[in-house]
């Protein structure tokens, strides 16, 4: 057994003075600006599509307008389930019918960027678990150190080993019945707090531990007011949710975010209508085939704008009441995407005033009427995409002002 000599009551003042020596790192901001911009996709494709009655949509999005759990470890268990479920729905097996109908050839980058997203999704569930597996064994076995190295401690080691094969049991009858993953988490987490209640009850020796109790002699007080506390809102481990529990808080709303927009994206893939094949015309008017002919030959431009990147056409203007025009459309793939434009004139001093105020687009076709000469600017805007490039089709033109003619 370890030296007792110089233990302390674990309070939530000795646990703060720890870790204020081990501060955490900041979160990247693109945290909660993807969960944002993907919380705002859903609310999008709610509006448009109306929620299901199916059970499962309706849990999660009662689920995504919840705040995360309050336990640091119940945060750590919901994040592994939305990761896994993220990685249910990315396997290409789970798509939904009409994006496994579209060409090998469509799909390479869509499933590039998804098989991506997967790779890291699998990384971080596999760092989770280990660090979980790891916490778990180090909780133990500071607990065993200073308990008496004998048949006590023999004991306590045997009838964890016990229980944790049980517990294992448990998940596997659950899965061989066609348990989902939702279920098995909600059994792993159950089984979590039972972990916690035996640590309680070995603090207050009831329970499986009651027949120790004539023998829990020398065990140091300390510990024993520790584990009892362990599962208490108040107790001493308030101190390491009020430090780590809100940047873990915005990672588990992170996921969640991910997941939610992916599920609703795949339930309402099916909505839309692809009857282009089954209504191609065969036969079309001669001036609608004569338009197709011109516009093959025009001078429309095509460009590829990356994800989180900007694309500009600088103009320069030398007449006051010159028309800039423009026409473009985004090359859609399998989902409707948008883009960012505006555009904005630079004067002589390089101020920047903004003349027409950014919006999003599928496609767009307008003209200004320069009120000054000099430089303009149009700018298509990705930046607000984190995975998708955009295919940009555009065409502009400076239209000098009309000359009046001469007068007799």
């Amino acid at each position: 057994m370890a030296s007792t000599e110089g233990l302390v009551p674990i309070t939530r003042a000795f646990l703060s003075s720890y870790y204020d020596k081990h501060p955490f790192t900041p979160l990247s901001p693109h945290v909660s600006l993807l969960s944002s911009q993907l919380r705002t996709m859903a609310t999008d494709l709610l509006t448009n599509h109306p929620p299901t009655t199916h059970p499962e949509e309706t849990t999660l999005i009662n689920e995504a307008n919840t705040q995360p759990p309050h336990k640091i470890d119940e945060n750590m268990w919901k994040n592994r389930e939305h990761i896994e479920e993220t990685i249910f729905l990315l396997e290409g097996s789970n798509w939904p019918e009409g994006l496994k109908q579209q060409s090998a050839t469509d799909n390479v980058e869509f499933s590039i960027v998804l098989g991506k997203l997967q790779d890291k999704l699998r990384h971080t569930l596999k760092s989770l678990e280990s660090f979980q597996i790891k916490n778990a064994d180090h909780v133990f076995n500071t607990v065993m150190t200073y308990l008496p190295q004998d048949f006590r401690g023999t004991l306590l080691r045997q009838q964890r080993e016990r229980s944790e094969r049980n517990k294992q049991a448990e998940v596997d009858a659950l899965v061989n019945s066609g348990g989902s993953i939702r279920d098995r988490y909600a059994l792993l987490w159950k089984q979590q707090m039972d972990r916690r209640r035996q640590l309680a009850q070995l603090g207050s020796a009831t329970g499986v531990y009651k027949t120790l109790v004539k023998y829990l002699v020398g065990v140091p007080e300390v510990l024993l007011d520790f584990t009892r506390q362990i599962n208490d809102d108040d107790g001493p481990m308030e101190e390491q949710r009020h430090r780590y529990g809100p940047p873990l808080y915005s990672l588990t709303s992170m996921i969640l975010s991910v997941r939610f927009f992916l599920s609703l994206s795949w339930a309402r893939y099916g909505s839309k209508k692809f009857g282009v094949f089954a209504n191609s015309p065969f036969f079309i008017p001669a001036d609608v085939a004569g338009a197709m002919e011109v516009r093959k030959n025009d001078d429309y431009k095509e460009i590829s704008v990356p994800a989180g990147k900007t694309f500009e056409v600088i103009l320069s203007v030398d007449s006051v009441n010159s028309y800039i025009a423009w026409d473009f459309s985004l090359v859609q793939g399998k989902i409707n995407m948008d883009i960012g434009f505006s555009l904005e004139f630079a004067n002589p001093t390089g101020e920047k005033i903004l003349m027409l105020p950014y919006r999003r687009y599928e496609s767009d076709q307008g003209n200004f009427c320069t009120l000054m000469a000099g430089s303009y600017k149009l700018i298509w805007d990705n930046t607000h995409s984190t995975f998708f490039r955009k295919v940009l089709r555009y065409k502009v033109d400076c239209i000098p002002p009309v000359a009046e003619p001469a007068q007799d």
